[in-house]
């Protein structure tokens, strides 16, 4: 029998062609004695935008609203069509039995090949290569077991409602509020109610009013205790007299013991959330480094939502290590079925132990280690300490001296790899210290605090509010998943930051001006965390079977007659114009004029979606910032000269062309290596 299979990624494509014997390099794929093996390039097809369904679409009407497509359009962009073609072909040929779906295993993997076999038109029986590692036991053993492709339709309704959800409150929402306020506002499912936390946590912090507190402070014999905080300053200066050169006597000695058991293993939002800590790496940047990972076979299926192993994965874990250090015998700490759903936790993998990570370097060696790390920690003993509270008394009035002792260092023995270690502001109880001594002479000093404002949220933190948004709402058996899941959370971030609504200033991840502003306009119920985590739910139970498609995007529906009906009611906005400001250039799209914003160089067309952002994905891993110069050079030739763009693979500047095309209407880069600078 002879049979196809569609991997997601070429790279994935090699690794599978040399595990089931497929060498022959042909235009698109590789053939073997009884298999080829293609690959999709990404999200090869995607829902077509608003005016493929109608031309008059092309321009932003609210009387229009809502665009609902009775038939959803897929289509493939220009630059992917010929690959598509190739496929299409295979995909129809008579010569095979069946086609395997190789895709990543999860519900983008499954919406990626459905995708592509339905617009190809293809009759071929389905079968899925399901695996969380790209080892070439797993992949063997994945195809020695192959599923029917039947057994994840419930998982591919979950990713096509998520996406056809994504795209009508994304487009009607955008366009219905752009045209009722007068300026640009762009509207997400997820990246909404992510904005309003972002916001809200602003506005607490920006209207926050410190107030000052007192307390005073006694020491003696060793010991440094405290009083409670007083609001008048007044308060304070009577005790400090009071105490000043006076006896205290040691009142009591509460001891508590606690403990602290291991943290469990990465999941991916832990992943990326820690990386941000240790690392500052934002979360985009941590998913593409283990998903590279995960291709050269080092560690296993990262966009999991998982903390744990089955049962089956025991002795592998133990020799994981084995290798690699760790206690053994702490293994049935990670262990649990149930808590393992499409794919358990991030591991390294059996291949990293033969070939080892001296060749990783970087950014790679520090994802790398942290998840060695983490599997090391989850299987160490608690963290067993003893909180000790000391109360002193002096003049009839009290003080508190805290301490820790750490009675079993367990897991926190073991340091962070290639970060600087925190240090610990806990003190060790004296233990000469007894219950009723005196303490001859203290001396007694005022100390002035203010109170604090909440913390801006940085990328560790909002991934962490992200993750458990709305939850306190659900029932307390209610599987809850917050905003987005694990492999989408990076993607929400980023587009946020691209659309000019957030701002990363070093760790910190903050609204705009703009962001602010836009979200004011916003009702409570678009914005809400709670609505949007018990959508994720639905889509989960989705997946299982307990609810259906059509359940759920008539919930989406009435959700935009909602929307629209309240704006209705609100007066539109005359369309803001473009004060004193001066074109840079024209738009290579439509021909207007660009304009230079705080974040970005906008075509002045606010139907038109041109704009080149100051800081983007692709300049940023390059430690570049757009500039006036370079956008001018840009728009007038399509490229630019800089000598600044950052290797970080070899430490070092280097010189070259920044190259500009356009596809669907926004700007793509490259780079070019000229052999002599372009003139300027």
């Amino acid at each position: 029998m002879k049979y196809l299979v569609i991997a997601e990624k070429p790279s994935v494509a090699r690794s599978i062609s040399k595990v089931i014997g497929a060498y022959k390099h042909e235009d698109g794929y590789l053939e073997g004695g009884d298999c080829v093996v293609s690959w999709c390039l990404g999200h090869l097809a995607e829902y077509a935008a608003p005016e493929y369904y109608d031309e008059r679409y092309k321009s932003w009407r609210f009387d229009d609203l809502p665009i609902l497509p009775e038939e959803w359009k897929l289509l493939v962009s220009e630059d992917k069509k010929a690959h598509f073609n190739i496929l299409r072909k295979l995909l129809r040929s008579k010569d095979f039995d069946y086609v395997v779906n190789a895709c990543d295993a999860g519900r983008e993997g499954e919406a990626i090949f459905r995708r592509v076999y339905g617009l190809a038109g293809s009759k071929l029986p389905v079968k899925r290569l399901w695996i969380s590692s790209m080892e070439d036991s797993a992949i063997q053993q994945g195809f020695d077991s192959l599923k029917d492709g039947a057994e994840y339709d419930n998982l591919f309704a979950a990713s096509e409602c998520r996406a056809k959800a994504d795209w009508l409150i994304g487009m009607n929402g955008t366009r219905a509020f752009t045209k009722k306020y007068g300026r640009r506002q762009t509207i997400g499912r997820v990246q909404t109610p992510t904005l309003a936390m972002l916001t809200e946590r602003q506005n607490k912090i920006q209207n926050f009013v410190k107030e000052p507190y007192y307390k005073v402070e006694i020491m003696g014999n060793g010991i440094v205790a405290e009083s409670e905080r007083m609001a008048q300053e007044q308060d304070a200066d009577t005790m400090q007299v009071a105490c000043d050169g006076q006896c205290a006597v040691v009142g009591s000695i509460e001891r508590k013991r606690k403990e602290q058991s291991a943290p469990k293993l990465y999941d991916l939002t832990t992943l990326q959330r820690e990386a941000n800590r240790y690392y500052g790496f934002t979360a985009s940047q941590t998913l593409k480094i283990v998903q590279e990972l995960y291709e050269e076979k080092l560690v296993t299926y990262p966009r999991t939502d998982s903390q744990y192993v089955t049962e089956d994965m025991q002795q592998t874990m133990a020799d994981l290590l084995k290798h690699y250090g760790g206690e053994a015998d702490g293994v049935k700490q990670v262990v649990n079925n149930k808590k393992v759903t499409d794919h358990h936790a991030i591991l390294p993998t059996l291949e990293s132990c033969k070939r080892g990570s001296n060749s990783l370097s970087g950014d790679k060696e520090k994802v790398f280690a942290l998840i060695v790390w983490k599997m090391q920690q989850a299987v160490q003993p608690p963290y067993i300490y003893e909180d000790v509270l000391v109360t002193v008394c002096c003049q009839d009035r009290k003080f508190t001296a805290k301490y820790k002792n750490v009675l079993q260092a367990g897991h926190t023995a073991m340091p962070v790899p290639f970060a600087e270690q925190e240090k610990s502001k806990d003190m060790a109880f004296p233990k000469k210290l007894e219950q009723g001594e005196v303490i001859p002479v203290v001396s007694a000093e005022k100390k002035q605090g203010f109170t604090s404002p909440p913390k801006a949220f940085t990328e560790d933190t909002l991934l962490s509010a992200m993750e458990s948004a709305g939850n306190k709402e659900f029932e307390k058996d209610t599987e809850k998943k917050g905003l987005g899941t694990p492999a989408t959370r990076a993607a929400i971030l980023e587009k946020l930051v691209s659309s000019g609504y957030v701002e990363r200033k070093g760790k910190q991840i903050l609204p705009s001006a703009e962001g602010v502003t836009a979200i004011a306009n916003i009702p409570d119920y678009l914005k809400s965390a709670s609505m949007t985590a018990e959508w994720e739910n639905e889509l989960l139970r989705m997946e299982r079977g307990e609810t259906k498609p059509a359940d759920f995007m008539q919930g989406i529906g009435g959700l935009l007659e909602r929307m629209l009906a309240d704006l209705r009611q609100i007066p539109t906005v005359q369309e803001s114009p473009i004060y004193n400001k001066v074109s840079i250039g024209n738009c290579p799209v439509c021909g207007k004029p660009v304009c230079e914003g705080k974040l970005n160089f906008y075509c002045s067309d606010r139907d038109c979606k041109f704009a080149l952002w100051k800081e983007s994905k692709y300049l940023s891993g390059m430690k570049k910032t757009l500039t006036k110069k370079m956008a001018t050079d840009l728009l007038k030739k399509g490229r630019t000269y800089a000598k600044d763009f950052y290797s970080a693979k070899k430490d070092k500047t280097f010189a070259a062309d920044l190259v500009m095309a356009i596809e669907n209407g926004r700007a793509q880069y490259s780079l070019e290596f000229p052999k002599t600078p372009a003139k300027k």
